[in-house]
């Protein structure tokens, strides 16, 4: 795709850096270190390894300030329709804060409030019962958000509830989940913002006949009705979302109610605050210090002026090992657009492939390909700087590692031997939490929400619809009775040969 329209004034400045060693780059700014790093509550950033200099961060900050992103972001705050193609609001900071004199974002603060009101009481009420389990069942949105936050901060020990998520309709997932539970014990969740979701209704329907009824069924959707039509629950048992909360920025929202039930209610109040805080970072920071405003505007730089496909996220923390996988739907479902919000084709590369693992693992799989590939990942390492685990040692190897990877992939180390010669070069942007809080944890999670929406404005796309998933939903719902024995038709050659393959090897 042709990269000019916007990026004109950015090409001399890829052209110049494209190449730069990044010691170079350092050895040419004493400053830069320091410079490059942001520190936000809990959080520090530091973008000295990025190969942008001065000038470059300037073209991006005026870029940024062309395409109006101040102003774009009061439209989000305030609860403007930014959700152009759908006709909605985006109006996920509203769940968490209360920042801008805005009537409609501030009614959407007090509702989301007064449903926290009502959460916090069935947690009260499930706490103080029999039950010990939790099953939680939802699909994408629905489950890895707070998937993530409850694997992150659950307790070492001595959780008062253990929480299990069910996500995949592959009935597997199911059965080795519940063969490790009790049904006298054990409650569930169905989360789905309109109940019609097939893997959720599928799943909780196995949920409902194992515990023998609905009466420890609990539900949280835009659509009660259907809730309670379909699995027979009590109005007193379901929980509210709205359709100006898009799923994969709902975990702030009644979605959370499995978090809260993982880590506490108290413990959840906090991840909120920590996200308001950042927020209100975004909203009342000039661009040029703004932490999320440099993290997406560094993701444009990498994707459209130096051209790198992919970003890597690498968790020097094992709890946030859930978290390149939250990211890939929150980044790429978002950001994943052919057309702008005008409906015309854009004209640059828009999102990268994003991926990920934990950190010291991923160092024993795929980073020999991030070291001396051809291909050049753009990275975010993400660590701790104190640790609540009591093997000291342990974490000082970890921390050791997190520093020289990032070191080593941005110097590399020349050799006559070709074979063992590192070119460096490759970028990454080093985030350190200072201890891993819910307060930290929603601080980054909210950053990384923004930075979507800089990338979004840049590219003139609507981060905040999904239309490229219901595709392949609509074609199995219309393949599904030729799996189950009716006659259907079936226009693809390669479809028709693989039912039959189906078929012949199934009786």
């Amino acid at each position: 795709m042709t990269q000019s329209n916007g990026f004109d004034s950015l090409h001399s400045h890829a052209q110049r850096l494209r190449g730069a060693a990044i010691p170079d780059l350092l050895a040419a700014d004493a400053g830069r270190p320091a410079r490059y790093a942001k520190r936000v509550g809990p959080l520090y950033f530091n973008f000295a390894r990025q190969k942008y200099d001065a000038a470059a961060l300037d073209a991006l900050l005026a870029l940024a300030a062309g395409r109006g992103l101040e102003a774009a972001f009061q439209r989000l705050f305030r609860g403007e329709r930014v959700n152009v193609t759908e006709d909605r609001a985006a109006l996920h900071t509203a769940l968490r804060g209360d920042l801008v004199d805005a009537p409609v974002a501030h009614e959407a603060y007090q509702t989301a409030a007064a449903v926290r009101v009502r959460m916090g009481e069935l947690i009260a009420a499930i706490e103080r019962s029999d039950v010990t389990d939790i099953v939680s069942v939802g699909i994408g949105g629905s489950d890895l958000g707070p998937r993530l936050v409850a694997d992150a901060l659950r307790p070492a020990s001595g959780a008062r509830l253990r929480v299990h998520f069910v996500s995949n309709v592959d009935g597997a997932a199911m059965q080795r989940t519940l063969a490790t539970l009790d049904p006298k014990t054990t409650a569930g969740v169905l989360i789905s913002k309109t109940f019609g979701t097939q893997e959720t209704l599928l799943n909780g329907k196995i949920l409902r006949d194992w515990l023998g009824g609905s009466e420890r069924l609990y539900a949280v959707s835009a659509n009660p009705e259907r809730a309670a039509q379909a699995f027979d629950i009590a109005a007193a048992r379901v929980l509210p979302m709205w359709d100006w909360v898009g799923g994969r920025y709902s975990l702030w929202s009644a979605v959370g109610f499995p978090i809260a039930l993982a880590i506490g209610f108290e413990r959840f109040e906090q991840l909120l605050a920590g996200a308001a805080e950042f927020d209100a970072h975004v909203l009342n920071t000039p661009a040029a210090d703004n932490v999320a405003v440099l993290h997406g505007l560094t993701a444009v730089w990498n994707r459209n002026l130096l051209g790198h496909a992919t970003y890597a996220v690498m968790t020097y923390d094992q709890r946030l090992a859930l978290l390149p996988a939250y990211l890939q739907q929150l980044v790429m479902e978002s950001l994943g657009k052919r057309v702008k919000l005008d409906g015309s084709a854009v004209d640059s590369d828009t999102v990268a492939v994003w991926w990920g693992g934990a950190g010291t693992d991923v160092q024993h799989s795929f980073f020999q390909a991030l070291h001396q590939g051809t291909s050049v990942v753009p990275a975010d390492f993400i660590g701790t700087v104190v640790n609540d685990d009591p093997y000291v040692e342990n974490h000082q190897a970890l921390l050791a590692n997190l520093l020289a990877q990032t070191e080593a992939l941005a110097n590399g180390q020349g050799s006559d031997d070709p074979a063992r010669d590192y070119p460096g070069g490759r970028p990454s942007t080093l985030i350190l939490f200072d201890r891993l809080t819910p307060q930290a944890l929603g601080a980054l999670i909210s950053m990384y929400e923004h930075s979507v929406y800089v990338q979004s404005v840049i590219w003139g796309i609507n981060a905040f619809d999904q239309f490229g998933v219901e595709l392949g939903k609509q074609l199995a719902s219309q393949l599904l009775p030729a799996l189950q024995g009716t006659q259907a038709q079936v226009a693809d050659p390669v479809t028709r040969a693989a039912l039959a393959e189906i078929a012949a090897r199934g009786q």
